[in-house]
């Protein structure tokens, strides 16, 4: 064990290098490698335990389709996969092997960079649809690293159409139905080319007279562009505006937070007036040289001048790139984020102080809240004073106060968006499944009601109200691919259960009056099998594992042979005279983890099984008590004269043996142990009833309609943000009175409002075992947003805002699309952006789900009239 983990500790260590080789490998398979070898400190205790031999690599879990082998959607790093360098791979295979059939899932590092370059494994290759334009509809998907150049798409496309090597060819990709761009230069990636997924790649041919023949079909009604946007050629004029922009590569958040600025009226007025060019900073510390303000002109520029459909922002990728390598990261990818660097960026490229003086903070020290708001400020402006503070930056006013000396703190900070928490849920709904005690009755599948945060304690009550099985006769179990790949204990939390699982409740008995001690065992089923290769037999797991309590003075071979057989009795039909006979009423299939359908093979290289041949069918005790069977007393079943399975003790994953099991001994097994019942294939081709193994009930609960989702308003999000909290233990505030951290009362308040106003609803959490992304639809209006009631300066105007964009975000975390909604300020209609596509919008599709980021422009005082505040005492204190 330590020889494996001093191994692969600084393989796992070692940096990524472009065009290496890197494996993936299934996580819960790795979990379980790391507990067997000690691989963390706290799993050292129980390094070498036999049960937690992982056995052969399997990567079952990550395959969308068995067959084909080809990954599942939305794969997340670290939660369903690990990724290893190819000799710590080399190492793992050697130790352990890896499953039969199954081809190692191996992924080449690339530059990936969204800004900055950097590397990275790239897990999911790009889908490319080719074709020729000649037979635009015969279609062929290919994938593609984002690494391979444009000349590798060539000739794959040359070699999938037959073209000879000496005719002359030129590519185009096609964005919307009626645009081409040319893919000039062959050594560019994939991703420089900005082609994204899905995206259909046209191969032309050169005729013999030296034309292109499909030069005049594709330039009818098209703009033909080339691949920079300062170069464009386009034939038809658009609505100045109404520019989308290419996808570069997972950019799909940058483009909707750019759209969203785009529209923002004051500040591309001010980009398209040029009032940017005196105003340019270049030697401020904190800015970026003026560069991120000359980038983002450009872009503007180009997009407002009504002379394309959709631009591709390379350049202002590479300067921002230059400056945010922040946005390197997987996580980092969120429009939000973005936002507020542009913002900063803007601010400090555009900063009209050259110079910024040094400014001691002062205490509110019992002064009105005009006075220190004001100073607050002045003192802002003193040191930030631009375009970006003049249109988007308000005032928060945060108090604090110490619970033991009532000390009261009050200080003003400037905004430039608002973050508004959505109410979280307290309750989610989970499907389990009820494996009941009674071998006849079948597995029913139930939606409870659990805490958000609450322990599997709290799920096994909600189901026993529902069941009626004893809560305390429950045990929690995460079935996968046939086996268990976790038990829980009563007092773990239900956060450990990602949606995906499939739960798995089984009804156990506890001892009963005799006090007998009862240990509860795994049983997993298998099928033995003969490799054409070799003389070897193999295993194949199949079936839904049981859980067995039996009394540990009666664990011999012969008791737990009957316990099981009167378990299975459901679905085993032995050739007795009192075969069970059992009611087939409902419908469905055991689908968790398979079910009991035939799951991927499993092998494992072992001895044919000692138990062969054996002629005694062991009695089977049971008893009924409360619905609950016990495995106590004596139940008739007559001695047959052949013994349908043997018995293996194997690991917890089921695929390695651990010792053979000795007939006629009581065996020293611990709680959880596992046994492996082996069948030989005629026999669970006789015997084994696959169709009522299968099947299972739905409860009342699943067929109710799910209650649709409580929906928020957005003053609700202000009122959650605005209300008193306690800080945490381990937020604590500093008490300037009592010397010491205390742990405070804090409020925020507005007090003044910027002219726009970005709302960022905070709809992502993060812990360490849920990343969950909150889908409440959230009621917003698109005109007439009056914040003046939030404001708590007692002498400020009418704050009334009409929403001018939109950036939206489908899907869960980590993954999804982005979109955005704007207003275009020409003609005051609604327009959807997604990436390269702009389309006409409604207002009455704009409240959704998705809605991310909130802009608001605070309407003018002809349009709402607002009395101004006194000059003498708020000079500078409104943003407008």
């Amino acid at each position: 064990m330590a020889v494996q983990r001093a191994e692969l500790g600084p393989l796992l260590a070692m940096a990524l290098m472009p065009g290496e080789s890197w494996y993936l490998v299934d996580s819960r398979w790795f979990k379980q490698w790391k507990k067997y070898v000690g691989f963390d400190s706290w799993d050292m205790f129980g390094a070498g335990d036999l049960s937690l031999f992982p056995g052969p690599v399997d990567n079952s879990g990550l395959f969308g389709d068995p067959e084909t082998q080809s990954l599942k959607e939305h794969l997340i790093d670290e939660l369903d996969y690990v990724l290893v360098p190819a000799e710590a791979w080399n190492k793992l295979v050697m130790w352990y092997g890896c499953m039969d059939g199954q081809q190692p899932i191996v992924r080449k590092v690339v530059e990936y960079g969204l800004f900055v370059k950097h590397y990275k494994v790239e897990v999911y290759l790009l889908e490319l649809k080719l074709c020729e334009s000649s037979d635009p509809d015969n279609v062929i998907s290919c994938h593609f690293s984002k690494a391979d150049t444009v000349a590798t798409i060539e000739k794959e496309m040359r070699k999938l159409f037959n073209i000879p090597a000496e005719k002359e060819t030129r590519l185009w990709n096609r964005y919307m139905s009626n645009t081409y761009e040319q893919l000039c230069k062959l050594d560019s990636t994939v991703q420089d080319a900005g082609l994204y997924q899905g995206q259909m790649v046209l191969i032309e041919v050169k005729n013999e007279d030296g034309t292109w023949p499909g030069q005049p079909i594709l330039a009818k009604g098209s703009g033909f562009v080339c691949n920079s946007y300062s170069c464009r050629d386009s034939v038809s004029l658009s609505q100045p505006g109404l520019c989308g922009l290419s996808n570069l590569g997972n950019t799909c958040f940058m483009n909707s937070a750019l759209q969203c600025l785009s529209n923002t009226p004051p500040l591309t007025d001010y980009f398209l007036e040029d009032k940017y060019e005196a105003e340019i900073n270049q030697n401020n510390p904190l800015g970026m040289r003026g560069e991120i303000a000359e980038a983002y002109a450009e872009l503007i520029k180009q997009m407002w001048s009504g002379r394309q459909s959709h631009v591709a922002p390379r350049m202002f990728k590479t300067q921002v790139g230059r400056f945010a390598p922040q946005f390197s990261g997987y996580q980092q990818q969120d429009s939000q984020e973005l936002l507020a660097f542009l913002l900063d960026g803007l601010h400090e490229d555009l900063n009209r102080v050259k110079k910024k003086p040094y400014l001691e903070l002062k205490d509110a020290s019992g002064r009105p809240d005009s006075a220190v708001a004001k100073e607050a400020w002045e003192n802002h402006r003193l040191r930030n004073d631009s375009i970006i503070v003049d249109i988007f930056h308000g005032l928060f006013k945060s108090t604090l106060v110490c619970p033991k000396c009532s000390k009261v703190s009050v200080t003003f900070d400037p905004f430039c968006y608002l973050t508004l928490p959505l109410p979280l849920r307290r309750d989610r709904l989970m499907e389990v499944t009820l494996v009941y005690a009674d071998p006849q009755r079948r597995p029913v599948q139930y939606r409870v009601v659990v805490p958000m945060m609450g322990a599997i304690s709290d799920l096994c009550e909600s189901l026993s109200r529902l069941s009626g099985a004893p809560a305390e006769n429950m045990v929690v179990t995460d079935v996968y691919n046939h086996r268990f790949h976790k038990i829980f204990h009563m007092d773990e939390g239900l956060n450990h259960i990602m949606p995906k699982d499939d739960i798995f409740v089984y009804e156990v008995c506890k001892p009963s009056e005799d006090s007998s001690e009862y240990i509860t065992l795994s049983v997993y089923f298998r099928e033995k099998t003969v490799r054409q290769s070799s003389s070897t037999s193999g295993t194949v797991l199949f079936g839904q594992p049981l859980l067995i309590s039996v009394p540990k003075h009666k664990l011999t071979v012969d008791h737990l042979y009957g316990v099981v057989l009167e378990q299975i009795s459901r679905y085993v039909k032995l050739p007795l005279a009192e075969e069970y006979s059992a009611a087939c009423t409902g419908k469905g299939t055991c689908n968790g983890s398979n079910g009991v359908v035939e799951g991927d093979i499993e092998e494992m290289e072992h001895q044919d099984g000692g138990e062969e041949g054996k002629d005694k069918l062991a009695e089977a005790d049971a008893c009924y008590s409360e619905g609950c069977m016990q495995v106590e007393s004596a139940r008739d079943l007559q001695p047959s004269r052949k013994q349908y399975f043997t018995f293996s003790l194997v690991n917890s994953s089921g695929t390695s043996e651990i010792n053979s099991i000795v007939e006629g001994k009581i065996l020293k097994l611990n709680a959880f142990s596992a046994l492996a019942v082996d069948w030989d294939s005629d026999t669970r081709r006789l015997l084994f009833d696959e169709q009522e193994a299968q099947a299972f009930e739905k409860h009342e609960s699943m067929l109710q309609p799910q209650k649709k989702k409580a929906v928020v308003a957005l003053r609700d999000c202000i009122e959650l943000f605005t209300t008193m909290e306690t800080l945490g233990e381990h937020d604590p505030w500093y008490c300037p009175n009592c010397k010491k951290h205390q742990q405070a009362t804090k409020k925020f308040d507005l007090w003044s409002l910027p002219r726009i106003l970005v709302v960022h609803l905070k709809r992502f959490s993060y812990s360490r075992y849920w990343r969950d992304k909150l889908d409440t639809v959230v009621e917003f209006p698109v005109r007439g947003l009056d914040m003046s009631e939030f404001v708590c300066d007692p002498r400020a105007g009418s704050y009334v805002y009409d929403l001018i964009a939109v950036s939206n975000h489908y899907g869960a975390m980590g993954v999804g699309h982005y979109t955005a909604y704007a207003k275009n300020k020409v003609n005051d209609k609604w327009y959807y952006f997604d990436d390269s596509s702009v389309s006409t919008a409604s207002e009455d599709q704009i409240v959704t789900k998705a809605a991310y980021v909130l802009f608001y422009q605070r309407r003018s005082s002809e349009e709402h009239t607002a009395p101004s505040p006194p000059q003498e005492e708020y000079d500078g204190m409104d943003t407008n």
